[in-house]
């Protein structure tokens, strides 16, 4: 079982516009935060800088009302702008390497893996967690390589003590496992945007996962 001490976000929230189903992000934020949810990413691939930022903003009061930490995705300018908890970069994005030059006095970095190749890398040793992505596939992301699956999981953890956070078709039902298996931390974004009740589907999400821990 993983130590939780280093990043003890269990819940982990990916939201954005466009998984909301047409409701207001913010008031989806919010009803997350209130079922369970530890620490929210904000992931806007469609908005330009100034629209993100304003997002960003916007979805910043009530993460700091409620001292949940807020991530942004891939855009250094905007995570410094708001003076966000961190960033989350991916294989394709501006490298940890360089978020720790251009951002010295910055936050946590989190940084996807799809290749195991990638654990013994610069790279993955300037990052603070892991995105493990996809644990299982899932039609929100369908640009990755790797289905890791929970062996692949395990594997991973057997040959790094960093943070794990696992994404890809997380929900109720699988989290426990997830957990057993080496993640630190469930990261979903359908499971909770879309549901009906984002505070319900959160609230279930955690349970399940507390009791896997």
């Amino acid at each position: 079982m993983p130590s939780h001490a280093a990043f003890p976000y269990l819940l982990y929230l990916v939201i954005s516009e466009q998984n909301c189903r047409g409701r207001s992000l913010l008031s989806v934020a919010e009803e997350a935060i209130s079922g369970g949810v530890d620490i929210i990413q904000l992931r806007e691939k469609t908005l330009d800088d100034a629209a993100f930022l304003r997002q960003a903003l916007l979805l910043k009061e009530i993460t700091d009302r409620y001292r949940v930490p807020l991530i942004i995705n891939d855009n250094l300018a905007v995570a410094k702008a708001v003076g966000a908890f961190g960033i989350h970069v991916g294989n394709n994005d501006i490298p940890p390497s360089e978020v720790r030059r251009q951002w010295p006095d910055g936050g946590h970095i989190g940084y996807s893996v799809e290749y195991l190749s990638q654990l013994a890398t610069a790279e993955a040793d300037a990052a603070d967690a892991l995105g493990i992505s996809p644990v299982f596939s899932t039609p929100t992301k369908t640009d990755t390589v790797t289905e890791w699956g929970l062996d692949g999981l395990g594997q991973i953890r057997s040959l790094t003590n960093k943070p794990l956070i696992a994404i890809g078709n997380m929900h109720a039902q699988n989290a426990a496992s997830v957990i057993r298996a080496g993640a630190n931390s469930i990261a979903v974004v359908s499971a909770i945007c879309a549901a009906d009740s984002p505070h319900q589907a959160a609230y279930t999400l955690k349970n399940a996962i507390l009791k896997a821990i």
